[in-house]
């Protein structure tokens, strides 16, 4: 295993297009929405979005708060709440989401106020959500908005067309086109984006990957793994002792799961889809890889 093998570059070509609707339909809209991925704060935001909305009022929102660490996303939110209104959010359970709407509120009661002195005193309030795929952005709709018609996957990229969404009394939230792909400034960046799925698996070296993100554990979550795998603290001894102690360590959590393949002989790539989906579905605990 080539420690400096792992190494993603890839950037969709439709970026600019993507900037320029968002740019266009910023026009029509009072409050915007960024959502992070709690886990990646930093890895989960994309810098243009700082750059269109830095004259909009915004609500950030570190959603998937379920899977990240409790202790972490209060540092988060201290550290967030500088440039804007913060809320931890699940979307999955439907943690914080009801604090929305309110912070929303909130946020233009001035603004209402002054339109009901000059008589528009039904005034829609119209939000955008703007992120990264595979932060949660129509799993949130879902829930904010009560009901299940968005296409939900956890795959990067699955909404497809615009649309308006009522939300309340006098919201209004426009759907799409709020999927900015990250520009991945450094390759920790785009590890980060491959661990947690927003870079699809089929074109990443998923071994590789996985080998990074046990790297990347080990030395603050190392009892998460023995704990999730079984594995004792001579076993642990053992594999630290190796000139590879990681690809050991794989090598080991593929015996103690089973991932074998005809001849008795381990499936590097089987091994590499358990440690991933363990950590994507919070098996390996709640785990935050960056910190403000």
């Amino acid at each position: 295993m080539n420690e400096n093998k792992t190494n993603i570059n890839w950037y969709p070509g439709h970026m600019a297009k993507t900037r320029r609707e968002i740019e266009e339909d910023l026009k029509l809209i009072d409050v915007v929405i960024e959502l992070l991925d709690a886990r990646i704060p930093i890895s989960s935001r994309n810098p243009e979005i700082q750059k269109l909305t830095k004259n909009k009022k915004k609500i950030i929102l570190l959603n998937k708060c379920d899977l990240s660490d409790p202790f972490s996303n209060q540092k988060w939110v201290e550290a967030l709440s500088q440039e804007a209104p913060v809320i931890l959010t699940d979307a999955n359970s439907g943690k914080g989401i009801e604090k929305v709407s309110k912070k929303i509120e909130e946020l233009m009661k001035e603004e209402m106020e002054r339109q009901a002195a000059r008589g528009r005193i039904h005034k829609t309030i119209r939000i955008m959500i703007l992120g990264i795929p595979n932060v949660g952005k129509s799993s949130f709709i879902n829930r904010i908005a009560k009901k299940t018609s968005m296409a939900v996957a956890n795959k990067p990229g699955v909404t497809r067309q615009k649309q308006w969404i009522r939300i309340g009394n006098h919201q209004e939230l426009l759907d799409t086109p709020g999927v900015l792909w990250p520009k991945f400034e450094n390759q920790e960046i785009a590890l980060h984006l491959a661990f947690t799925g927003t870079i699809k698996d089929d074109i990443i070296e998923k071994i590789e990957v996985a080998y990074a993100l046990l790297k990347t554990l080990y030395p603050s979550y190392k009892i998460n793994i023995q704990k999730r795998y079984n594995i004792t603290d001579e076993e642990i001894r053992q594999i630290e002792k190796n000139i590879n102690p990681m690809y050991a360590l794989m090598q080991l959590i593929g015996k103690k799961r089973g991932a074998l393949v005809q001849g008795g002989n381990l499936d590097d790539e089987k091994i590499a889809s358990i440690i991933l989906e363990d950590f994507r579905n919070c098996k390996l605990g709640k785990i935050t890889l960056e910190l403000p």
